[in-house]
């Protein structure tokens, strides 16, 4: 039975050893000497609450021992704050208390302090280590979760700030948690508190709703639960069958997601039926098929396909007595005491029994986790791969074979072809689907039989993201993208250093030796030769860089001395007008190029994106081409603008919405030439009393640039004006020196 939270006198220490002693007896020596340290080291402490700080630390313990969770777990529970919040040491707890609790203190400790508003890195370091101590003891996740849930029954006492924040992060992370490790009655008591604290208005109506009708609910369910043990009776089963009620925050979310009134919720109670074997799960689906008329698409069978938390239950909705639904579960005892402890009646102690140490094996969403810690580097991805698989329902397909698959709902052949091996989805090019060819894109359906496709010749692309949910093939698509583009990289980054070596008049076999190019790497702080083509290929560095470093100093001088002819300067004049400036953080000597798409002009934020062989591609902050790439850190760099002449003039278009009336056009030209512009190019189109206009003009900057506009929007008639993207983008690439 989950334990009842509300309205329970404080946790004792007593009463704790007493719950323990129970299932483990022997525990109580241990018990005793972690709440004694506890309480030592906690003295002087409060709670915001202003109770002692023992009486956490206490409430915790007692939950633990509610899961009846081995003593060690329950001590750790008592200590899970000492080093956090104490001057108390690891190494002390490890000499007080042996290794094994010391390690769960250890990562409990790890695990402190989640804080979704903190920086992205933080955030995925924070949830690394997570994943870390799940690794390594699963019982760190259930500590954590009954230090949440405590902490969550006092969240009133908090200020307003911190504890929508503390709600919401039980909301998005410690409820599905729970979920995914098959903890039913934790996972509601977090989902109803975060859903309270954070939805105070909607918790209360529907409270009010569910006090308004409880008493006809309950009335009613017994009169069918009545029908239905009659009917068990003389059927010869013996069976329990209890009522149950949908928590607020299921209530809510369920009117949500399907735009429903409370009153058209059918299914805020139901009826609970517990047997002793499985054959009579379905000899009590049959009986209450017999009762009543059974709701089309309202049956789940998780017995024969359980959920990935272990969870199984035969589920059917009637139309029973009063035309009224009600919802029916029925399990086995050992269904429904994995349904409510899920986990942890895995991992709960069992005297003279090891705890199950292949739990991992059994929880399949907890197998990927463990991929995705040992495959994926970027924490970003990390964070998503987590948030993943905690959150996303699932979708059961077979292979040929007929053994059984289960991925995220949404999933495709992509994805079913990485759970097989990772080359068959890299060399996959369609999928059979219940014998049917089918794309690769196509969404798979419960019940599917698919059969891959490969081709040796066959490889990942970019839009495969775009379609595949599963961590494991996201990861092992980007992967491949990355090593590709590696590859492709160092090939080009020595061509364009050979290339560049041609131009000095050297044979670059003869300075491209393994030895010069290691020291040319550690001169410019690049850990390999790899490394350093690969760089180069990238446009992190220049070719002229890293020539720089392999040439004698003497080659070096003259070549510069015949590039700063007066024949070369000449040239360079000739070339036309200089871009304005671009200053790369860090870096000389490097390729820029605007982005065709925005084409920036001065004063505008801007953003470096560092292009394979084109060098550094410059952004506007606000260009909508950015927001993809502005995940892949390590293509961007640091820009900004340097010194720009006043003279020069860059060409802006600007979308007009006008009446159309006589002298528009006339209006908007004098407009722009008060503000020192020009009109480069003008287009117009006229339809139903309205204009639409299009300007190419000419402004310095972003501060003369709102000035124009802003007189455009002064002449009668003008009903708006924005910017749009470039018709008439700069041309040509030239090299800028930071500071130039």
């Amino acid at each position: 039975m989950p334990p009842v939270l509300t309205g329970r006198p404080p946790a004792r220490i007593m009463d704790i050893v007493d719950l323990v002693e129970e299932y483990a007896p022997g525990g109580t020596d241990l018990l005793m000497r972690a709440y004694i340290f506890t309480a030592k080291v906690h003295r002087g402490q409060s709670r915001i609450s202003g109770e002692p700080y023992i009486s956490h630390p206490l409430e915790v313990g007692r939950i633990l021992a509610e899961m009846r969770q081995d003593p060690e777990t329950v001590a750790a529970g008592l200590l899970h704050d000492t080093v956090e919040d104490t001057s108390a040491s690891l190494e002390e707890i490890q000499t007080l208390f042996g290794e094994h609790v010391a390690s769960l203190v250890n990562g409990v400790t790890k695990l402190a302090r989640i804080d979704l508003p903190n920086t992205q890195a933080l955030e995925a370091e924070n949830y690394r280590k997570m994943l870390i101590a799940m690794a390594h003891d699963i019982r760190v996740i259930l500590i954590k979760l009954a230090d949440r849930l405590h902490n969550a029954l006092t969240l009133e006492y908090l200020p307003p700030k911190r504890r929508e924040r503390i709600a919401q992060e039980t909301a998005e992370i410690y409820a599905p948690l729970a979920n995914r490790l098959g903890i039913g009655w934790l996972k509601g008591a977090l989902e109803d508190i975060a859903f309270k604290h954070l939805h105070p208005q909607e918790y209360n109506e529907i409270d009010e709703k569910l006090r308004e009708g409880m008493a006809e609910r309950e009335a009613y369910l017994m009169e069918i639960k009545q029908t239905v043990e009659e009917s068990l009776a003389k059927a010869g089963i013996q069976a329990a069958v209890t009522a149950r009620f949908k928590l607020h925050s299921s209530i809510h979310r369920k009117m949500q997601t399907q735009n429903l009134d409370f009153h058209q919720v059918y299914d805020i109670s139901g009826l609970r039926i517990i047997v002793g074997e499985i054959r009579d799960c379905y000899a009590v689906l049959g009986i209450l098929h017999s009762l009543w008329r059974p709701i089309p698409g309202r049956f789940k069978d998780y017995v024969a396909l359980p959920k990935a938390n272990l969870y199984q239950s035969l589920h059917t909705t009637l139309m029973a007595t009063q035309g009224q639904r009600v919802e029916f579960q029925i399990r086995t005892k050992e269904m429904h005491r994995v349904a409510e402890e899920g986990i942890a009646a895995h991992w709960r102690y069992k005297e003279g029994e090891r705890v199950d140490s292949g739990v991992a094996d059994k929880f399949e969403w907890l197998r990927r986790i463990m991929e995705s810690l040992q495959e994926e580097t970027d924490p970003r991805n990390l964070v998503d791969s987590f948030k993943l698989n905690l959150f996303q329902d699932e979708v059961f397909v077979f292979t040929p074979r007929g053994e059984v698959r289960n991925f995220p709902r949404g999933a495709t052949p992509v994805d079913f072809a990485y759970s097989i091996h990772t080359e068959v989805g890299h060399h996959c090019v369609g999928a059979k689907i219940n014998g049917r060819i089918a794309p690769l894109s196509t969404r798979l359906e419960n019940g599917d039989i698919v059969e891959i496709l490969t081709n040796p010749h066959r490889t990942p692309t970019q839009d495969w993201l775009k379609f595949v949910v599963s961590a494991r093939a996201k990861q092992k698509i980007r992967a491949w993208i990355r090593q590709a583009q590696r590859d492709r990289s160092i090939t080009l980054g020595r061509e364009l250093l050979e290339h560049e070596l041609a131009r000095f008049g050297v044979k670059p076999a003869e300075y491209l030796t393994p030895g010069s190019l290691t020291e040319a790497a550690r001169g410019l702080g690049i850990q390999s030769e790899e490394d350093l083509f690969a760089m180069v290929g990238f446009g992190r560095l220049s070719a002229r860089q890293v020539a720089g470093k392999v040439l004698p100093e003497e080659l070096l001088r003259q070549t510069e001395k015949r590039e700063k002819s007066r024949f070369r300067r000449l040239m360079a004049r000739m070339s036309g007008k200089a871009k304005p400036g671009i200053k790369v953080k860090g870096q000389d000597d490097i390729l820029i190029r605007f982005a065709k798409c925005c084409d920036p002009i001065p004063g505008e934020p801007i953003v470096g994106f560092i292009t394979r062989g084109r060098g550094v591609t410059v952004h506007a902050e606000s260009c909508a081409n950015v927001r993809p790439i502005m995940s892949e850190e390590e293509r961007l760099v640091e820009v900004s603008w340097g010194d720009v002449k006043k003279e020069d003039l860059y060409v802006v278009t600007l979308a007009v919405d006008a009446v159309d009336r006589p002298g528009v056009l006339a209006g908007l030209s004098s407009a722009i030439a008060s503000c020192q512009s020009n009109i480069v190019r003008i287009t117009a189109e006229s339809a139903r009393a309205r204009a639409g206009i299009h300007l190419d003009v000419q402004v310095r900057d972003l501060e003369h640039l709102k000035e124009v506009m802003k007189k455009v929007r002064d002449v009668k008639g003008i009903l708006s004006v924005v910017r749009t993207g470039p018709r008439m983008p700069r041309e040509g690439v030239r090299e800028h020196s930071e500071g130039e």
